[in-house]
């Protein structure tokens, strides 16, 4: 059985500075294995872009064979349930499967169970382990550490999976992180400042996107009175710190957190963290494998 890769908080600092060194190995192309002897299953029970694209042409990259799975099209149209798809997978024999899954910490009911490595594909509004590792990777190479850096996450922290996964991440590895954002999205347990103050202090703005599709009721801001308040306008973006960079994990509502125009300016780092990407998910697959 190889190495799972659930969340974050059950590594260690160490081990998750040699998954992201090994990921800069890959990002400038050194050492890449071979791993044609290997299968992964690809099993996204949640709409995904990024994270499941990214984890397929890693696996690529890696020499890997894949196998896709499509819920519209599977026997859970018959009230197959979500354990018994999971082991039937298990069962064809595939080194790794990647899972994204609505429920939180859906993992638990499939440990002990599964003999291939599970890697989170992101579960509910919990952990989302390889959206976290980029950031770090995109942050260390931007500024070549952790310690003594600020970031703001800023925007819809109760329903982010990144926000959490971040927040404890980040902290661990020496940085000073606040959240910020409408009061109905925050959580008293996290460190909360004033966005503006937030933007203009910060070494790393992290925008997130409005959930719509996790309310529970609409949002009471209009898109517009949201951006004025609580997204990084053009003016906001003059106020940054000379050397600060803007982050967001997208996809992107442009704007409503972030305007049009800086999502590719000099600050932004929104579709390196994408290439990066690619990287992290190659060091998560091989470590899960090999």
């Amino acid at each position: 059985m190889g190495k799972n890769l659930l969340k974050l908080s059950d590594l260690s600092t160490d081990e998750i500075i040699a998954i992201l060194d090994r990921a800069q190995m890959f990002c400038a192309g050194v050492d890449v294995p071979v791993l044609s002897d290997k299968i992964a299953c690809n099993m996204f029970f949640e709409s995904s872009t990024r994270t499941q694209y990214s984890f397929n042409v890693a696996e690529l990259r890696l020499g890997m064979r894949v196998v896709s799975f499509n819920p519209g099209s599977s026997s859970m149209n018959k009230n197959e349930s979500f354990y018994d798809t999971v082991k039937c997978f298990d069962s064809f024999g595939p080194d790794a499967i990647v899972i994204r899954h609505v429920q939180n910490e859906y993992y638990n009911e499939l440990l002990g169970h599964i003999n291939a490595a599970l890697l989170n594909g992101g579960d509910g509004t919990g952990n989302h382990p390889t959206q976290s590792l980029l950031d770090l990777l995109t942050i260390k190479q931007e500024f070549g550490r952790f310690e003594g850096l600020k970031c703001v996450i800023a925007g819809d922290i109760s329903h982010s999976r990144v926000a959490h996964t971040n927040y404890e991440v980040m902290r661990r590895l020496g940085m000073e992180v606040v959240t910020a954002g409408p009061e109905e999205f925050l959580e008293k347990s996290l460190e909360q400042e004033d966005f503006d103050h937030a933007v203009k202090t910060s070494d790393i703005v992290m925008m997130l996107r409005v959930q719509h599709e996790r309310h529970a009721e609409h949002m009471k801001l209009t898109k517009e009175e949201y951006h004025q308040a609580y997204g990084l306008t053009v003016e906001r973006e003059k106020t940054m710190k000379d050397k600060a960079i803007i982050m967001h994990p997208a996809p992107v509502n442009r704007d409503v957190e972030l305007a049009d125009c800086l999502m590719e300016c000099p600050r932004a780092r929104i579709f390196k963290q994408m290439q990066n990407g690619v990287f992290v998910r190659m060091a998560a697959l091989e470590r899960a494998v090999k």
